[in-house]
């Protein structure tokens, strides 16, 4: 009666593709850091900042997927309620 949405779920080869490339960000950063002509505390404070973007990019990506399937719960929700009384409508009733 109903059709159940499948869940999308990402191929192993996307999620390596995505760790790799994580990676190779992380240490391209952290090499550009470290070879960077400058100050300790100059090299520490970017170091730093490039930690608390990640951070921050992660818990971003996570609020965004939450509320998605915050939306999507409420959506099956009102779904299911039409297709209730849909299934309790009689057209040939009697008003």
């Amino acid at each position: 009666m109903s059709d159940t949405p499948v869940k999308q779920q990402s191929t192993a080869a996307f999620y390596g593709q995505a760790v790799a490339s994580f990676a190779v960000a992380m240490a391209a950063t952290a090499i550009g850091i470290f070879q960077l002509n400058a100050d300790a505390w100059v090299r520490g404070f970017l170091a730093i900042a490039v930690l608390y973007l990640v951070t921050s990019a992660f818990t971003l990506a996570k609020v965004i997927r939450d509320r998605q399937e915050a939306g999507q719960i409420v959506s099956r929700v009102d779904q299911a309620r039409l297709e209730k009384l849909l299934a309790e409508h009689d057209p040939f009733e009697k008003l």
